[in-house]
């Protein structure tokens, strides 16, 4: 019983909250490395809390210095897969982070279940349903700001810092036991769900409206480019305004990268759709040669050839996020 509830609620939690990715936007293998990267996390926090409890008592720095170092050894493989785009969007990014604190949880839990011998039920519900719960949602809130400081393309280091010492705030005050700890533990218990379901209809009208929006208005360009109409697009006449700036050459690198773009973000938003719905991707088998051809073309065309075609091509996070997902 006692295992029972010191390990499954925050494993019930994550499973529920890959079951409402509609979307099916998160890689299953990127789940079980974040939820390994939460034990190994955990271990690193062990070590750092064996060396430093020497200098530090202990109530000061399970209050203090503990939150600090767990959040910000969590949060590092967040920012490697954000800095890697392989995650797209709030939903896929609150699961990561959340199977980062599961993993955490868990392996604080075990340790605890076999160095403590403490049979009171009340204590394990709150480790089970509170500590541990506590642990994914941190770490799903960091990841939750952090791809919004990205998809807004606000300044990422700042945001980043802001974001991992509001974990902190949150970690160290649960810590302090300022409520009564069933209290708090009912609190976590009901607010995150209620957080986690408004970010999920909120991120996935936007990722619908995306698809629709963007998708429809790509298959009508590339329509035009194939029937040889371009020119008679408000992109193909902008691009005949870049003739006086830009060499020949760069105006045909320019249509080309926008071509090619186009071909790979509708089969990217093709693929997208597909899995929403529960059908198998499509790769081409010449897909990898696509892309490369696409960075070869965004290098040929430079920085002020790029930032010129964004009126009509943004190759903002998202949109790099979106091309990775082919590969």
């Amino acid at each position: 019983m006692i295992v029972a509830l010191s390990l499954i609620p925050v494993l019930l939690f994550l499973a529920l909250l890959f079951l409402f990715d509609s979307f099916k936007l998160v890689v299953r293998k990127y789940l079980f490395l974040a939820c390994l990267w939460g034990i190994a996390a955990a271990l690193l926090s062990y070590f750092a809390n064996t060396f430093l409890l020497n200098y530090i008592d202990y109530a000061t720095y399970t209050r203090y210095v503990s939150p600090a170092t767990e959040e910000i050894l969590k949060a590092l493989l967040l920012f490697y897969l954000i800095s890697t785009k392989r995650i797209g969007f709030m939903i896929d990014a609150v699961i990561y982070g959340f199977a980062v604190g599961t993993g955490f949880a868990l392996a604080e839990n075990i340790y605890y279940l076999y160095s403590v011998n403490d049979s009171n039920l009340l204590v394990w519900i709150i480790r089970g349903f509170g500590t541990a719960i506590m642990h994914g949602g941190t770490t799903a809130i960091v990841a939750l700001m952090l791809i919004g400081a990205k998809s807004r393309e606000a300044n990422y280091f700042i945001n980043s810092i802001l974001t991992l010492f509001l974990a902190y705030i949150v970690h160290a005050l649960f810590n302090h036991f300022y409520l009564n700890p069933v209290v708090q533990t009912l609190g976590i218990i009901i607010l995150l769900p209620v957080l986690f379901y408004l970010v999920f209809s909120h991120n996935e009208k936007q990722l619908q409206s995306w698809l629709e929006i963007e998708f429809s208005s790509e298959i009508e360009l590339m329509k035009m480019i194939n029937k040889g109409q371009f020119r008679q697009t408000r992109a193909g006449k902008f691009l005949v305004s870049l003739k006086e700036r830009f060499a020949p050459e760069v105006i045909f690198d320019m249509y080309c990268f926008i071509s090619l773009y186009l071909e790979l973000s509708i089969k990217a938003k093709r693929n997208i759709m597909l899995k929403e719905n529960g059908f198998a991707t499509i790769k081409e088998p010449d897909i990898d040669i696509k892309l490369t051809e696409l960075k070869q073309l965004r290098k040929q065309i430079g920085l002020t050839g790029e930032l010129t075609l964004s009126p009509l091509i943004r190759m903002n996070y998202r949109d790099l996020w979106k091309l990775k997902t082919l590969q």
